[in-house]
Formats: C-alpha cells, sequence, structure tokens
C-alpha cells in the first residue's frame, strides 16, 4: 500500500515540474525601438549563454533534499508513523525539488535579462 500511495503522489506531483519550469528566456520583452534585431537576437544567444552557468540541477537536489527532510518530519508528527514519514518524504522531495528547479530557471531568466540590460537593451518585464 506504501509503495502504491507513493506512486499515486509522484504522478500527482510530476507534472508541477514540468509546469514550474516553462519560464523561459522567449517571454523577455524590450523596447524595440532604434534596434537591430539581428544584433539583438546575437546578444540575446550570447547571455543565454552566460545563463547556463546557473546550476539548476544543484537547485533542484537541495531543494528535494530538504522537502524530504520536511515532508517526512511532518508526515511523521502528522500519522504518527514511519508510514507517513516515507510518505511525507516522497511528497516533500518532489515538491522541494520542483521547487529548485523553478528558482534555477527563474535565475537564468534573470541573468539574460541583466545581460540585455548591461548591453543597453531597455528591458521591459
Amino acid at each position: 500500500m506504501c509503495f502504491y500511495t507513493e506512486i499515486r503522489n509522484a504522478t500527482v506531483m510530476a507534472p508541477l515540474i514540468f509546469l514550474v519550469a516553462c519560464t523561459t528566456t522567449d517571454e523577455i520583452v524590450i523596447d524595440r525601438q532604434g534596434v537591430d534585431m539581428a544584433r539583438y537576437a546575437a546578444d540575446k544567444a550570447e547571455c543565454e549563454t552566460y545563463a547556463e552557468e546557473v546550476r539548476t540541477g544543484e537547485k533542484a537536489a537541495r531543494g528535494a533534499s530538504s522537502g524530504a527532510v520536511v515532508g517526512g518530519a511532518v508526515g511523521a508528527i502528522a500519522r504518527d508513523s514511519s508510514k507517513g514519514a516515507l510518505q511525507g518524504a516522497g511528497v516533500g522531495a518532489v515538491t522541494g525539488g520542483a521547487r529548485g528547479i523553478a528558482e534555477g530557471e527563474r535565475d537564468k531568466v534573470r541573468v539574460v535579462k541583466r545581460c540585455l540590460a548591461g548591453r543597453g537593451y531597455r528591458v521591459l518585464n
């Protein structure tokens, strides 16, 4: 029964990981007045290369780890059992990992925006 619950929880939570990872640099809006769009595309591509230095995987791992600890503690207290602790740890790991991924993706977008602003573009969002 515990294994089934873990699979069900993971199945419910898995789409969350993909949902939070949807923030992209394609959503960056600049003031295009007087901008050479070919040059902008090249600058943006260079800025996106810098953004790849953000360690999203590490953030996800840290989030999953801390989420598992907190989720396990909450599950143990709420259900007063090791089964509750295991279930809580599983859910906490998935949600913590998803938060870590989202944070990493937001950081990447922030890096690109700052890079573009540093190159003279007026970033509007």
